[in-house]
């Protein structure tokens, strides 16, 4: 049994354990042709950003495992673009029949839609199961001159928008943080959105921006085991166990800021039938107990209790709730 690495924010961690007892899957429509049959062909997998980051490693690892588990091709397909509004457009346009879906990144899919029209909804797409959940690290550059978080944040008090902190877009959990920071906290950060954790990297090496908030996924624990990067600062409600000495945000007085924990999962257009959303749950449920995924997936983020539809729903309704007040004013 994987060890509690840390907890998700209070409300979610509740949900996932009521709804996880539910024997319902969302209202997904009333079945379909050929559902109790599914996989019958090839289905593609979108996969919304860039090749090489930690959302394609969760698609692509857990669609091998599903061809060999349905004996039918998945195909992972990047289509990047528009925050990850490009790969859910091309999967609600495949069709509703089992056979296109994605690989979704919370909070930023639930996020896109509530600032602006990018050609889907929340109530567009069905979550099927969380994949991965990645932590986001507040961390700097060797030699920087904040030595730890308080001299940070209070250089950032002290002299606001003076302080540059990357962050993978606009609508990401930790853009979406940092904002509440200044709003709640008065800390006010300018923030500089990248594509990714490649572009954040060289950024942050060469020294044109003093810090990064950033999903502590592989490459990133790499670099920090190298020196390269400093952490001074993680997401979630409690300290993550491969990073044991470094504070959360909640000790360091922001208690509000528990939010940036990129959930990965599946997901496939509304409209999709009860069975086939039952059978894509069990089967990445099946995937997650394999040693060898979990081992390529990383064993530290592979979540400890299978999240599966009803609690992933759950999640994204708490973002929205969350997230939605700051992103429409």
């Amino acid at each position: 049994m994987r060890r509690n690495r840390y907890r998700m924010p209070a409300l979610v961690a509740v949900s996932a354990v009521v709804l996880a007892g539910c024997a319902e899957t969302p209202d997904a429509g009333s079945g379909g042709d050929g559902a109790e049959d599914y996989p019958t062909d090839e289905i593609t997998l979108y996969v919304p950003y860039a090749p090489g980051g930690p959302t394609d490693l969760a698609a692509r690892t857990v669609g091998d495992c599903l061809t060999e588990d349905f004996g039918q091709t998945v195909v992972a397909e990047n289509r990047e673009g528009a925050s990850g509004a490009l790969g859910m457009q091309a999967m609600i346009a495949g069709g509703n029949d089992g056979y296109s879906l994605s690989l979704i990144a919370v909070p930023a899919s639930a996020t896109n839609p509530l600032q602006a029209d990018v050609g889907y909804t929340n109530d567009d797409y069905i979550p099927i199961a969380a994949v991965t959940q990645i932590p986001s690290v507040l961390a700097v550059g060797q030699g920087s001159r904040f030595a730890d978080a308080e001299a940070l944040f209070r250089f950032a008090e002290e002299n606001p928008g003076q302080v540059n902190v990357g962050v993978p877009g606009t609508t990401t959990s930790q853009a979406m943080e940092l904002q509440r920071m200044a709003e709640e906290y008065g800390i006010q950060l300018t923030l500089v959105p990248f594509t990714g954790n490649a572009e954040m990297t060289t950024a942050l090496l060469g020294g044109n921006v003093d810090a990064v908030f950033i999903n502590a996924s592989q490459d990133v624990l790499e670099n920090i085991e190298a020196g390269s990067f400093v952490p001074l600062a993680v997401s979630p409600q409690d300290r993550v166990d491969y990073l044991e000495d470094v504070p959360t945000l909640a000790e360091l007085g922001f208690p509000e800021l528990t939010y940036s924990v990129s959930l990965f999962g599946l997901a496939a257009p509304a409209g999709t039938p009860d069975e086939i959303i039952a059978t894509l749950e069990d089967a990445v449920s099946s995937c997650l107990e394999q040693p060898e995924v979990v081992e390529t997936l990383g064993e530290q983020y592979v979540p400890d209790d299978f999240i599966g539809a009803q609690a992933f729903q759950s999640r994204i309704d708490e973002i929205v709730e969350v997230y939605g007040p700051l992103l429409q004013k």
